[in-house]
């Protein structure tokens, strides 16, 4: 029989009370056509229902794609997710106490998949210790009706472990760019690989069905069998979709760089205007580390690339994204995840596999809040869920991690004159805490194992240390009373020997830097 089929006819093998995991990173390798067509029927039928969601990397463009189109009461009674924040529907569901929900490490769940197509009872790592998924925090629950623990903490040989318990997988929902009638399926045109694969063999190796997107169904025999990436013996239903249900990413129809067909010009990089993002990421590239390997996180750490385009330093990064491409340059916005001019994409587990084990030499990310004991919270502030995404697996794991943002939030705005900065307007909402909302990376691990931990603002740079955190640099023009320390709920160490800023990252031209 054909495995062909309509996206209507896939979405009712879909069982009530089904454990379903979809592909996606951002728009990455998301199957929109199918995820539409589950909505449909559930509007129309009321069914499928009482599903069980799990999935490793955020999918959506924090409206109504991606995994927004399951954000119905009824629909779903469990999300066990990686990252919230691009699907404010289910948001909404969790914050309501419609549903169960659950943050897990992107990482971890990405592993979970392999482990269970292995038979695994679950993921067993260091990764999330003293983060709120530790069950002695809080277990990864969200809400007040999830009750269940799925985060066990054991003991191994004196050594403290966390085992993410493992969830037989009913449905599979992926994509592919070809595939032949066979459901043999290649990604020619994707620009990650993600964990499909794994997802395939843990809905097989579970009694489940593979469900796949992809743009063309081509003849048996007809694709190259080395770039064959989904076997067709797990494939049960192949939906071919329309072009704007298969965009390559949720802010690009198709960019052959993002997929290794062609190589772009990067040179080019308009530089960032001087404003609180430029002096922050150029006092973060201070910290780069020559042929180190990076990652770069969304957002105010993307400045960093910039950066160094501008200052001809970009060739000695070796950029890495947690979705699993190597090289290039990161994409941002709704193409988070892909890179341009790639030299490679690898699988996301075995990306995060490598981090795990500390392949990071260093790694930038977002700084949201933090506190007296370094502790930094990207995942939940009042009555929104933002998630974790792969954050812990990186942050924990990396030699050296930078943290990146503005001093104070809400209506900063500042200035530069003759190389010192100005504080126009001070930011409603303050960073730097007694106790973050939530222990999104914990202090106290980095502290235990000596990482080298830097906290940069546009003001002031900290470093944590195991006494504490260590005010280190302040910016020219900055009052150390008025401007830093009357703004912060705790006194930090002030170092004998504390700083001004490098005046150069505050002069509209280029530093003439150097690694």
């Amino acid at each position: 029989m054909s495995k062909i089929m309509t996206a209507e006819k896939a979405a009712e093998m879909i069982k009530d009370n089904a454990m379903v995991c979809l592909g996606g990173f951002v728009g990455n390798m998301h199957p929109e056509e199918i995820s539409i067509a589950i909505e449909n029927r559930f509007i129309k039928e009321g069914k499928p229902k009482d599903l069980s969601l799990i999935y490793a990397a955020g999918q959506g463009d924090g409206k109504d794609k991606g995994l927004n189109h399951l954000g119905y009461e009824g629909l779903v009674k469990k999300i066990i997710g990686g990252h919230w924040g691009l699907a404010p529907k289910l948001q909404k569901l969790a914050l309501d106490n419609k549903i169960e929900a659950y943050n897990l490490p992107q990482g971890v769940i990405s592993h979970m998949f392999r482990d269970i197509a292995a038979g695994k009872p679950g993921v067993l790592t260091h990764v999330g210790l003293k983060t709120f998924v530790d069950p002695r925090v809080e277990g990864g629950k969200l809400n007040e009706i999830t009750k269940e623990d799925i985060v066990d903490l054991v003991k191994i040989k004196g050594k403290e472990y966390l085992l993410y318990q493992s969830h037989p997988i009913d449905v599979a929902i992926v994509r592919a760019t070809y595939a032949d009638l066979d459901g043999n399926a290649t990604f020619e045109k994707e620009c990650v690989a993600l964990e499909v694969l794994s997802m395939c063999q843990a809905a097989k190796n579970s009694g489940g069905i593979v469900i796949l997107q992809v743009e063309k169904v081509v003849e048996k025999g007809s694709l190259d069998m080395r770039l064959v990436k989904i076997p067709g013996i797990y494939v049960d239903a192949i939906v071919i979709a329309k072009p704007e249900n298969h965009m390559q990413t949720f802010a690009e129809h198709y960019n052959p760089s993002f997929s290794g067909e062609i190589k772009v010009p990067v040179n080019s990089i308009k530089p960032l205007s001087l404003d609180e993002r430029k002096i922050i990421a150029r006092r973060a590239a201070m910290e780069l580390i020559p042929n180190a390997i990076t990652n770069l996180g969304i957002g105010m750490p993307e400045g960093v690339s910039m950066v160094a385009a501008e200052e001809c330093i970009g060739d000695q990064m070796n950029l890495t994204i947690e979705s699993g491409p190597i090289g290039g340059v990161p994409a941002g916005g709704l193409s988070f995840g892909a890179a341009i001019n790639p030299t490679c994409i690898i699988d996301q587990p075995y990306q995060f596999d490598f981090y795990d084990g500390g392949g990071l030499d260093v790694a930038f990310l977002g700084l949201a809040q933090t506190d007296k004991c370094g502790n930094v919270n990207v995942s939940k502030f009042g009555p929104k869920i933002a998630g974790c995404g792969g954050f812990i697996n990186i942050t924990q794991n990396a030699k050296k991690v930078v943290y990146c943002g503005t001093f104070t939030a809400g209506g900063l705005k500042i200035s530069v004159d003759g190389g010192k900065l100005n504080i126009e307007n001070e930011g409603r909402s303050k960073k730097f805490l007694d106790e973050v909302e939530q222990i999104t990376f914990s202090g106290e691990y980095a502290a235990e194992v000596e990482q080298n931990v830097i906290y940069i603002t546009e003001r002031a740079v900290f470093e944590l240390t195991k006494e504490g955190m260590v005010l280190k640099e302040i910016a020219p023009g900055i009052d150390l009373q008025k401007d830093v320390l009357d703004l912060m709920d705790f006194n930090p160490i002030i170092a004998e020997d504390i700083k001004t800023m490098d005046t150069r990252i505050f002069l509209d031209k280029k530093m003439g830097m150097t690694l």
